[in-house]
């Protein structure tokens, strides 16, 4: 867990402010950034805050707060949790379809709040892993080169060139599979070579390991990877590997 969470709150009611703000300050976790009344003020303050978390009504007279999270998801780049704070219960639906963390139901009770602010602290520490994850596979776009080694010495890659990496057991080595090209590596190469080489590279049991950028789909134990690597070979992910495998989509 974070020492401290930022948090702001938008509403354009001040008794709103006030009693949000006055539940807050029990969490010593929590720092309050600001707070603002309207929708302009309230995109200078995230934007100059970056909280991870805000509290935004539906209902303000220069904009709607529905309207608003889409204007914010066009220029946040960090994990900002949103929780919609209004006194009209017609809007929850809509709210869950914008993907909003929670829908926080004016007058609230300690209990409710409590319940909303103890979800947010048990899941902000996998939504930060998670964006982490996004963010490293996000750098790799210039997807620099890096040296394999091989049977006949080195060979350079990039990690958008490989789908995946099968050992066999019979010729006791990893091979790298290339669009067309299965390439033999070195015999002593391990697992965690493989896996050192970048943050896309990820096992799903003792003989493979697959690049997820390629990753479509996981039905059932299988992974069904995309073009050009649709129709490849048995990829099944093993007990032991599959909530890791899990965890790790839960945001991309």
């Amino acid at each position: 867990m974070k020492e401290k969470y930022i948090i702001a709150i938008i509403d354009d009611e001040q008794k709103s402010i006030d009693k949000l703000m006055d539940s807050l300050k029990v969490f010593e976790q929590i720092a309050i950034a600001g707070t603002a009344q309207d929708g302009q003020s309230g995109t200078e303050l995230i934007l100059k805050a970056r909280p991870d978390l805000v509290f935004l009504d539906i209902e303000m007279p220069d904009i709607n707060g529905f309207e608003l999270l889409k204007e914010l998801r066009e220029i946040i780049n960090w994990p900002l949790q949103v929780i919609f704070y209004t006194a009209y219960d017609s809007y929850l639906l809509k709210a869950i379809r914008e993907s909003a963390f929670d829908y926080l139901l004016k007058p609230y009770t300690d209990c409710e709040f409590l319940t909303v602010v103890n979800r947010f602290f048990k899941y902000m520490p996998i939504a930060n892993k998670q964006y982490n994850f996004k963010d490293e596979i996000d750098n790799l776009s210039d997807d620099v080169p890096f040296l394999i080694t091989t049977i006949k010495g080195y060979r350079a890659a990039k990690a958008s060139e490989i789908g995946y990496f099968d050992y066999d057991k019979e010729k006791k080595r990893w091979f790298a599979i290339l669009d067309g090209k299965n390439i033999p590596l070195k015999r002593n190469t391990s697992a965690n070579d493989i896996l050192s080489l970048a943050p896309v590279f990820a096992q799903i049991n003792q003989q493979q390991i697959i690049n997820i950028s390629y990753l479509e789909a996981i039905e059932g134990k299988e992974c069904l990877l995309c073009i050009p690597f649709n129709k490849s070979g048995k990829l099944s992910i093993s007990r032991n590997y599959y909530y890791s495998i899990q965890e790790r989509f839960l945001s991309i």
